[in-house]
């Protein structure tokens, strides 16, 4: 039997310490492959650590996780075994609100807290639209569903053995976010950068703008061509917007 207390949360780029990690946490069916490319396209001080949700890679023999409550629990606890090295968040859609409330979860601990919060392709919490129940979906209409979304590659959603192998993890994902209940907390003592596809589906203003509600700091909003995976396409602007904002913290740091 494998033994999965040794299958790290994070996997960190190979070579030398840099001296900012930056925390990437996948949508909703993504894995820590989902970064495999990033790490190149980043600073030199900057360290991409791909968040390794259970169920998925290294960790498809674990099942994934159906509780946030419980996967932000289990992330903060590994962030605090990490070390005192500055991070910052990166987050996409479900991977956004998973990094939100970790970010919460970590503040209301004590617990040293990021540099910065990347947002991506996530409505603001409050301003959310109603749940589309995706997690309840039949296999043939989830499929289907998924198919309207570009984030995962046409042959793999072809392939329905492989499907039905990823299915209940996609699954859980989705449940993750219909469950989901913004509750109120104290703003975030650090800066946020919204990142947002403009083709992306947004029913009101307020579900980019209303980010700025949730940090005590500044809030920038960069609007990218397409629509809700535009980090796929778009992913070499992303990084340079990465660049960017997290500059004064590399150079603070390093």
């Amino acid at each position: 039997m494998q033994d999965n207390t040794s299958i790290p949360w994070f996997l960190p780029p190979v070579g030398a310490k840099r001296a900012l990690r930056v925390f990437a946490f996948p949508f909703a069916g993504g894995s820590a492959a989902t970064f495999r490319d990033w790490q190149a396209g980043l600073d030199p001080g900057i360290s991409l650590h791909a968040v390794q949700l259970p169920g998925r890679g290294a960790r498809f023999a674990e099942p994934p996780m159906v509780s946030l409550p419980v996967l932000v629990n289990a992330v903060c606890d590994a962030i605090q075994q990490g070390g005192s090295q500055p991070f910052a968040f990166f987050g996409h859609s479900l991977g956004a609100l998973v990094a939100f409330e970790v970010s919460r979860r970590l503040q209301a601990r004590g617990l040293p807290l990021p540099v910065r919060l990347f947002v991506s392709g996530c409505q603001a919490p409050r301003y959310r639209s109603p749940p589309e129940g995706l997690s309840r979906l039949s296999d043939d209409r989830l499929i289907a569903e998924l198919r309207h979304y570009d984030g995962t590659p046409q042959e793999v959603l072809a392939h329905r053995e492989l499907m039905d192998l990823l299915l209940p993890m996609i699954r859980a994902d989705f449940g993750l976010v219909d469950d989901y209940r913004y509750s109120e907390a104290p703003p975030l003592p650090m800066p946020l950068t919204v990142l947002a596809g403009r083709q992306d589906r947004i029913d009101r203003p307020e579900q980019v703008s209303g980010w700025a509600e949730e940090s005590s700091q500044d809030c920038q909003v960069a609007w990218f061509d397409g629509g809700h995976f535009f980090l796929i396409p778009e992913r070499a602007a992303v990084l340079a917007r990465i660049n960017r904002d997290l500059a004064p913290a590399v150079c603070a740091v390093g």
